[in-house]
């Protein structure tokens, strides 16, 4: 049995704790850290880890809350430090049956001298969407450094999802450390291509060019015999992905550098996505990002650099994959401002489907979404792993039986 703090006469409680950060987790911890404070009576100095393991992100937040419950000193986020706090504690020199505790130490040379620590203040409250692009950073640094890569490769398609990627790839290692790859086809537009080059500039990292129609051809050629007279459609399309996923594998291989995936929360929870093209690499960046915040970390990337780092033409243009003639993303979706809030509502709320029809969204709408996402289980089950910045992200928080009798 436990001795509550209270009963055993403790003044000051240390919690070491490894508590993982999602999107609005600090000020429900702290509000968690000031409850047990009041509620024991007791200093509580909350000392939390800082860094990336695999699919966590440890954002550190510490803080010292006083039996009153008052916050007394927060340390930054996502920042390792050491600070000091002093904390005023009660006198029990005259309590009787506590005995002053009295170490003898062997002597020893004086210690070298250091410069002393500044008192750690109250770190301000960080805005959502800049929490969450510390953690992508941070995250993602930590997977490539700690898995002992030095450089890592992205597909540069002139779209917002590679382009956000190669921001935060060039935030957590430098742009010296990446490098891009354009993969140009029969159906890529002009501006894609100088979107993606005008990316790499404003970045400044190392891009090639790697056009894929001479693979194409020869591959389309090579399958035609089997293929036989059936219209192109769905698996010419795919092909080009997993061409491109062939070369960008070729150059990790051939340098040593780690593939990032550039696939988004919203494309994998409807599998929206082909696999063993689009969904291959070695760590998935924005994999619990929606299209929506996609746009969302762009803009505060620009704004907080006071340029523009990603072009204004790809936050404008009508999201493409660009593997047939005019094509758009809402040709097979429903707009992102009416799928995100649903996805959120399943995914990460776990609202029935009844329910989120209650909330004023389309039965129709609901139906096909849910179905979606419990199809595309298959595919999300081979995707790399990637930072969770949200509730609940896919992986180890939430899985469904690939084989099941339930769906809708």
């Amino acid at each position: 049995m436990v001795t509550p703090a209270c009963t055993a006469r403790a003044d000051l409680v240390v919690n070491i704790n490894a508590s993982p950060y999602n999107s609005g987790k600090a000020q429900s911890r702290l509000a968690t850290v000031s409850a047990r404070a009041v509620q024991a009576g007791v200093t509580i100095a909350y000392v939390n880890q800082v860094g990336g393991q695999d699919e966590l992100v440890f954002d550190g937040d510490s803080m010292v809350v006083a039996p009153s419950g008052a916050l007394l000193a927060r340390a930054p986020q996502f920042t390792e430090g050491l600070h000091l706090v002093d904390v005023d504690l009660p006198d029990h020199d005259d309590e009787p049956g506590l005995l002053p505790v009295v170490a003898a130490l062997p002597a020893t040379d004086p210690a070298p001298a250091r410069a002393p620590l500044a008192p750690m203040g109250v770190a301000p409250t960080m805005p959502e969407v800049e929490e969450i692009w510390d953690a992508l950073v941070l995250g993602t640094r930590d997977f490539v450094r700690k898995n002992g890569f030095a450089d890592v490769v992205i597909g540069l398609s002139g779209g917002i999802d590679s382009a956000l990627v190669a921001a935060i790839a060039v935030a957590a290692l430098g742009p010296e450390h990446v490098h891009g790859v354009l993969m140009p086809s029969r159906y890529s537009s002009d501006h894609s291509i100088s979107d993606a080059e005008a990316l790499a500039a404003n970045l400044g990292i190392e891009h090639r060019t790697v056009p894929i129609e001479p693979a194409h051809v020869a591959l389309m050629g090579m399958l035609e015999p089997s293929f036989g007279p059936k219209a192109p459609g769905l698996t010419e399309e795919n092909l080009q992905s997993r061409i491109r996923a062939v070369i960008l594998m070729g150059l990790s291989n051939a340098f040593g550098w780690l593939l990032l995936n550039t696939g988004n929360k919203s494309e994998s929870s409807v599998g929206y996505s082909t696999l063993y093209g689009d969904s291959a690499g070695g760590f998935a960046v924005i994999k619990d990002v929606s299209k929506l915040r996609v746009y969302e970390l762009c803009r505060h990337r620009n704004a907080s650099t006071g340029r523009e780092i990603i072009p204004g033409s790809v936050l404008t243009k009508p999201p493409s994959a660009e593997l047939r003639p005019d094509q758009r993303d809402d040709q097979s979706l429903p707009p992102y401002e009416v799928l995100d809030p649903i996805l959120a509502l399943y995914v990460e709320q776990d609202l029935a489907a009844e329910d989120i029809v209650r909330l004023g969204h389309d039965p129709e709408t609901v139906d096909r979404i849910i179905r979606l996402v419990d199809l595309s289980e298959y595919k999300r089950r081979q995707s790399p792993p990637g930072p969770r910045v949200t509730s609940k992200g896919f992986g180890k928080d939430r899985r469904l039986p690939i084989v099941n009798r339930y769906r809708r």
